[in-house]
């Protein structure tokens, strides 16, 4: 079972940074790092994660030897997670591409996968937003918490330990298995997308997890950037 050694900070600066050093120096597969608060949380695109101390499971998962093609780790994260909110608070969740996970529209974890593939390992980072009672500013349109969702939220300890029962198994599973999982639960499916370089609908993922976009010239596959729903 993941999760041990588990090292708990009251408050750090990042909960990846502290995997990462753990990866470094040699810890094994599984290790875990959570705090109640962090200082410098990160999400993709080099966004700041934000959350209240002792309202969101933050988390970060030294991984090792996956035996699965490292680019479907975060699609392997958000299934996970998905199937953890779905259990613990009886929502119903869907994964925006590659790996925001959604409740009604508004994103309640982020998810950060770092590390050295040469070196053979990963650090699965997750914040997850479980009692937070309220966001402020524009936030509040866009993201959520288990606790808005479904109030009362579960314990924080509970949504870990079934978290980290549902990524042991995933992180197990054939990559068939996840992509039939995540495609289940696609939020971008047949919606109005729109990326850098152009605009379309989403058109489900290829095998190896990237976006599929069906635009006026044809289909287009996005195996990186940045992809916003248009409402």
């Amino acid at each position: 079972m993941i999760g041990l050694p588990r090292v708990h900070h009251r408050a750090t600066d990042s909960t990846n940074e502290r995997a990462k050093q753990l990866a470094m120096a040699g810890a094994p597969h599984g290790t875990l790092v959570t705090a109640d608060e962090q200082s410098a949380g990160r999400g993709r695109q080099g966004r700041v994660w934000t959350a209240e101390a002792g309202h969101a499971l933050l988390m970060s998962l030294v991984v090792r030897g996956l035996g699965r093609e490292d680019a479907l780790l975060p699609l392997v994260a958000a299934v996970a997670v998905s199937e953890a909110c779905e259990q613990t608070a009886g929502v119903s969740c869907a994964i925006k591409w590659p790996n925001d996970v959604w409740i009604d529209g508004r994103k309640v974890c982020g998810i950060l996968v770092e590390g050295r593939p040469q070196e053979g390992w990963a650090v699965l980072g997750i914040g997850l937003n479980v009692s937070t009672p309220s966001f402020p500013g524009e936030l509040a349109e866009t993201a959520t918490s288990l606790e808005l969702a479904a109030s009362p939220a579960p314990p924080r300890d509970t949504v870990l330990e079934v978290l980290l029962a549902a990524l042991d198994r995933w992180l197990a599973a054939s990559p068939a298995d996840t992509l039939a999982a995540w495609r289940k639960r696609d939020a971008l499916l047949g919606a109005p997308v729109a990326w850098s370089g152009g605009r379309g609908r989403g058109a489900g993922i290829t095998d190896a997890g990237a976006l599929r976009v069906d635009t006026d010239a044809g289909i287009v596959e996005l195996d990186a950037g940045e992809v916003h729903l248009k409402r």
